[in-house]
């Protein structure tokens, strides 16, 4: 018995790994092992009863974070985006605009996939999306099946990375961090691992070019009447509105100090550059916009379907990070206005129907209620094994590690990348996140930084044989019989689970390098922060402020306190409070306080 209460932490959490192994919902497993642990404790003396008093209070605690209202908000505004047609849209459209080049549509996908794992946020809604759509043209038109299938789940992964990101939003919360923060150290590392899936692909293109044929002509159907491709148009707008982003970032710091009225500031990197790029793609839709209503014909065919296609989804995304940049906007404020944008431009193209809504709606109740489920588990399980001093343990085992913060980040990607096999992103980010975070602050590591190894790596880990939840979500929508394509009538073949599992292998080796490069050069990551000031409070002085000579009547002090309440008097009576010294110096704490005090007299 006494090695039971001496070991009472570690053999909580094993018995958690238990209750998850046998195969109960998470939620239910981290709630009940809670209890039952905390049942057993509190019969053997280890925790006090008064302990769960302290449990409602914990669950209320949940229903006031406003940043938790974030997650229902992100997740409908991508909804709507994704089943109103604008991921359709955008494959059909970005595809067209790459179809002449070998590898087009792959290069299409990412591209597609990563702005729709922008929008939605989460890992399940992009890859079978984008599975849907994009699986059954890139067969179409002879990709090969790994190809393809890597494609698609390693850019619906993005969504773990790139801001606004569902990921990022509980990584903060649970880290103690500001999700802002977050959203700016992830900007980076997200466009390098999408441009290194970009690389990949254009090598597969150039040295295996029947994996990667380009659009036959006659799938090319955005052309001008006389047969031209438009491509000069869209590029001449591409540069006007580039060249008009570029001068507007550069002299951003300016704009915002004639706006406001004040000197010159420097102003954030990340700032700069989401504000400017606002400006860039607003730019371009309102020269189409008006090119469209005047008739004047300076723009292509192919130019006004990708501005009007692509810059809707981009400006409500740059539009609802630039104002959590600026802080105009909390997270939960930036998400709700996300949400209605998403709502308002499906009823602009006449995609919003109360079927629509509906489905929206449910599934995101649906994971909404997931999570909080999750949460009120998680917290009853931490609420315990932080009683039984489990924080403690797990400290001094990782703490205990050779190699300092080299081996603890070795040992905790390895645990995120094995278990990551079973838990999603959420179970994760409640359950192990926090009894990282505190070590890792221990240790000296920046939490913003270690956020976004964990979200990287737990990405990794989504893709990985035989357990990786992004192939088995593209594995529920993948053709497994033959079937007949509804445009070439042509005999198309089923894609095998090897074939997916081995389209995922390269994505997998490329995320376990962005995995080393972010710990190899943190710079990466914390380039696009602000820079903490550190205060040395030794050279810290507190001076008293002097005796101004004042032409005012002097008044005493018991004049001065007329109508304030002193401690264990009422107003008016009789205070027992010894009277000031009279012989008390000019340099006395109090005595200044109420020379400022006979400075204002006046003013009130």
């Amino acid at each position: 018995m006494e090695f039971f209460i001496a070991n009472f932490a570690p053999i909580m959490f094993f018995g958690l790994v238990c209750f998850l192994l046998i195969g109960f919902p998470v939620a239910f497993s981290l709630g009940a092992c809670g209890l039952f642990f905390a049942f057993i404790g509190i019969k053997l003396g280890v925790l006090p009863e008064a302990l769960m008093q302290a449990l409602p209070q914990r669950i209320l605690g949940i229903m006031r974070n406003d940043t938790l209202l974030a997650i229902p908000f992100f997740t409908l505004m991508g909804l709507i985006l994704e089943r109103s047609g604008m991921a359709e849209d955008l494959l059909d459209t970005i595809g067209q605009l790459f179809g002449p080049i070998r590898g087009g549509l792959a290069f299409a996908v990412i591209f597609v996939g990563a702005l729709l794992a922008a929008t939605t946020g989460v890992v399940a809604a992009s890859v079978i999306s984008m599975g849907l759509i994009s699986l059954p043209i890139m067969l179409r038109y002879g990709y090969d099946r790994r190809l393809a299938s890597g494609v698609i789940a390693a850019s619906g992964t993005l969504a773990q990375i790139i801001p606004p990101s569902l990921v990022l939003i509980i990584l903060a919360d649970q880290l103690g961090r500001s999700v802002g923060d977050m959203y700016k150290g992830a900007f980076i590392p997200g466009f390098i691992l999408t441009g290194l899936y970009v690389l990949y692909v254009a090598g597969v293109a150039m040295f295996k070019p029947a994996w990667a044929p380009a659009l036959p002509p006659e799938a090319r159907t955005i052309r001008e009447a006389n047969g031209q491709s438009g491509l000069p148009s869209l590029a001449v707008l591409v540069v006007l509105s580039t060249t008009v982003a570029v001068i507007f970032g550069k002299n951003y710091g300016n704009v915002l100090a004639w706006a406001k009225g004040k000197a010159p500031v420097a102003v954030a990197l990340d700032e700069t550059i989401v504000v400017a790029m606002c400006v860039g793609v607003f730019l371009a839709f309102m020269i189409a916009v008006i090119n469209k209503a005047t008739r004047l014909g300076l723009l292509s065919k192919m130019a006004e379907r990708v501005t009007f296609v692509l810059i809707p989804p981009l400006l409500l995304i740059f539009l609802v990070l630039g104002t959590i940049f600026l802080g105009i906007a909390t997270p939960t404020e930036g998400g709700a206005m996300g949400a209605m944008g998403a709502i308002i431009m499906a009823m602009v193209r006449n995609r919003l129907s109360m079927s629509l809504m509906k489905q929206a709606l449910n599934s995101t109740v649906k994971l909404s209620c997931f999570v909080v489920f999750i949460l009120i588990g998680s917290t009853i399980f931490s609420l315990v094994f932080q009683g039984v001093d489990g924080p403690k343990w797990v400290e001094h085992l990782l703490t205990g590690l050779p190699g300092g913060q080299v081996g603890f980040l070795i040992v905790v990607n390895i645990m995120i990348f094995v278990l990551a096999f079973f838990l999603d992103f959420f179970e994760l980010s409640f359950i192990v996140v926090p009894l990282l975070g505190p070590v890792a602050e221990k240790l000296g590591i920046d939490l913003i930084w270690f956020g976004i190894l964990l979200g990287i790596n737990m990405q990794t880990s989504f893709m990985h044989p035989p357990f990786g939840f992004a192939l088995f979500y593209l594995r529920s929508v993948a053709a497994t019989k033959e079937y007949v394509d509804r445009v070439t009538k042509k005999l198309v073949q089923p894609v095998t689970t090897m074939q997916i599992y081995w389209g995922a292998v390269p994505f997998v080796l490329i995320q376990i390098v962005m995995v080393g490069l972010v710990i190899a050069f943190p710079g990466i990551v914390s380039s696009g922060l602000d820079k903490d000031v550190k205060v040395d409070l030794d050279k810290v002085k507190i001076e008293a402020p002097e005796q101004q000579p004042t032409d005012q009547p002097q008044k005493n002090d018991s004049d001065m306190m007329k109508g304030f309440d002193k401690p264990g008097t009422q107003s008016g009576g009789d205070s027992s409070a010894p009277a000031a010294a009279p012989d008390a110096k000019a340099d006395d704490p109090m005595k200044a306080v109420l020379d400022a005090m006979k400075k204002d007299e006046p003013k009130k």
